[in-house]
């Protein structure tokens, strides 16, 4: 399964990578980084540092532009990744996200699967300059939104659509084959301290940095939960595309993104996409056990 990844490497995107880096069944073609829960650049340093931690520095990692709103260290830390230090890592590629996507899909038509978990500015650029582009993938799945469910940026709004809108109202009218794993499913799927542990216990030096982010995600939302839990939004959508879980509730809704507030409103005259609403089982021991399976080099 040839995967391209679209990410603002923050604590759920590491997660979401670390799952992608275990199937020996799928291909990372390539990472393109976009500004979010921490800017472009330091999500490609957090990309490549992951990578590195996994025995894979062949992965191209491009670093996405666009507008920095400053991010999230109040939930991601100060550096996207808890306050980790991961090693350096190799550099960049020197194409862009759009470039990367792009030549991908060009030369393997109709087998690249579009994993994106962060706002969607690369996709939509992409978009622009490749107006073929939804003939020539398989799959996009996109992390975002709240459907029927209360956002976490605003009441109804949630971080990646709101972040940029407009793009996502463009990747969300695109005629391709969308999948959409909103909040409404997301927020369902924890990790608890014991989680945690399991990673932290683990020979992996991968699980181990993971673990060891944990805490500064797990600090914000306590208050929030009203437990020491967080939510799995970024590794359950990476879970939904590579087949690791399965919908029990997912109808074709039309969606659209109100350019205003960043809502995703249910809309029976927008363009209708696919909407993960409910799965059949938790995703939480799915992904962990998926990471503690982990047979990457760089053990500890």
């Amino acid at each position: 399964m040839l995967i391209y990844l679209d990410c603002d490497t923050g604590i759920d995107d590491s997660i979401a990578l670390a799952l992608l880096l275990g199937h020996d069944d799928v291909e990372l073609g390539g990472i393109g980084t976009v500004n979010g829960n921490t800017s472009a650049r330091q999500a490609a340093a957090n990309t490549l540092g992951l990578l590195a931690l996994a025995g894979r520095e062949d992965v191209p990692v491009a670093v996405g532009a666009g507008n920095w709103r400053g991010g999230t260290p109040h939930v991601h830390g100060g550096n996207g990744v808890g306050g980790v230090h991961l090693p350096a890592g190799g550099a960049p590629d020197p194409r862009t996200p759009v470039e990367l996507l792009i030549g991908l899909a060009r030369q393997r038509p109709g087998e690249l699967h579009v994993l994106a978990v962060g706002p969607s500015g690369n996709l939509a650029a992409a978009l622009r300059a490749e107006p073929r582009l939804p003939e020539l993938v398989a799959s996009v799945t996109v992390m975002g939104g709240a459907v029927r469910a209360p956002g976490n940026v605003t009441a109804q709004a949630e971080a990646n659509i709101a972040d940029d809108p407009a793009a996502a109202a463009e990747v969300l009218a695109a005629p391709w084959p969308l999948t959409l794993v909103p909040l409404d499913v997301s927020m369902h799927h924890r990790w608890s301290e014991e989680d945690r542990a399991a990673l932290a216990a683990s020979p992996s030096r991968l699980n181990q940095a993971l673990a060891a982010m944990l805490p500064a995600y797990f600090d914000f939302y306590e208050p929030r939960l009203g437990e020491r839990t967080v939510p799995l939004h970024d590794p359950l959508a990476a879970a939904f595309a590579v087949g690791d879980v399965d919908a029990a509730d997912a109808p074709d809704l039309g969606v659209r993104v109100d350019p205003a507030t960043g809502r995703t409103v249910e809309d029976p005259a927008a363009r209708h996409l696919r909407v993960v609403l409910a799965l059949t089982e938790p995703a939480g021991p799915v992904i962990r056990d998926r990471l503690l399976r982990n047979r990457l080099p760089g053990l500890a």
